[in-house]
């Protein structure tokens, strides 16, 4: 093989992990089905990584962790909370993607057998959480939401888009794919008591109940209970 530096040769194993586990699923990739992808023997995987679970857990981290850093960019490119709320489901890649998801389900199902993989699910898990919770405080801040909790309503609106995603990866049919973001959207218009339709829907699922449309007016006044302190 090339002689690699010891980071570009983490980062082979990384890719083969990746390719192999998109196969055959993480619980059953094993050392030397990656070193076999690599045309290599196991010995060089483990003169890189101390076991199996740490080579999943770069690949996950190198999978998830790129979605999660394009999901930032896009919700920093937009100017309020209420524009960068639309900015998280539109680059929400679980949903969109059922390869993408089925990685975190088997992150998810292999997590308590896998102390390094379970460590980094949960890390990424709590980041994708935070960029809702933040973004709802920002709103609270900005007068143009309410709520009492955002830390809980971040993570109920979280495991609605993603148990709706796993109906999606595992059943195929019986929920219609434009609906997914379009109703985790909704509910969250509703706890921080913003009028169905006012984050605008990607493209192809856009609300029943209310066209998809730019902030309106009445979004970016104050909300009237805006004055009373909200729990943070």
């Amino acid at each position: 093989m090339t002689r690699l530096s010891p980071t570009a040769r983490r980062e082979e194993i990384v890719a083969a992990a990746l390719r192999v586990a998109s196969t055959k699923g993480m619980a059953n990739t094993t050392v030397r089905d990656v070193a076999a992808e690599m045309g290599t023997s196991s010995g060089l995987i483990h003169h890189y990584f101390s076991s199996m679970d740490e080579v999943l857990a770069a690949a996950f981290e190198e999978a998830a962790g790129t979605d999660l850093a394009n999901t930032e960019t896009a919700m920093r490119s937009c100017s309020d909370a209420i524009g960068r709320l639309a900015a998280f489901f539109a680059a929400y890649t679980r949903s969109d993607e059922d390869a993408s998801f089925q990685l975190w389900l088997d992150a998810w199902a292999e997590a308590s057998r896998r102390p390094a993989l379970g460590a980094t699910s949960q890390r990424l898990n709590v980041a994708w959480q935070r960029l809702i919770a933040a973004t709802i405080a920002e709103g609270i801040d900005d007068g143009v939401m309410v709520c009492d909790e955002p830390e809980a309503t971040a993570w109920r609106v979280l495991s609605l888009l993603d148990g709706l995603s796993l109906q999606l990866a595992a059943h195929p049919g019986v929920i219609e794919r434009g609906d997914v973001v379009d109703w985790a959207m909704t509910a969250l218009e509703a706890e921080v008591g913003l009028p169905t339709g006012t984050l605008v829907r990607p493209v192809g699922q856009r609300s029943a109940s209310a066209p998809a449309r730019s902030t309106p007016a009445s979004a970016r006044r104050r909300h009237p209970r805006a004055a009373t302190p909200a729990a943070r």
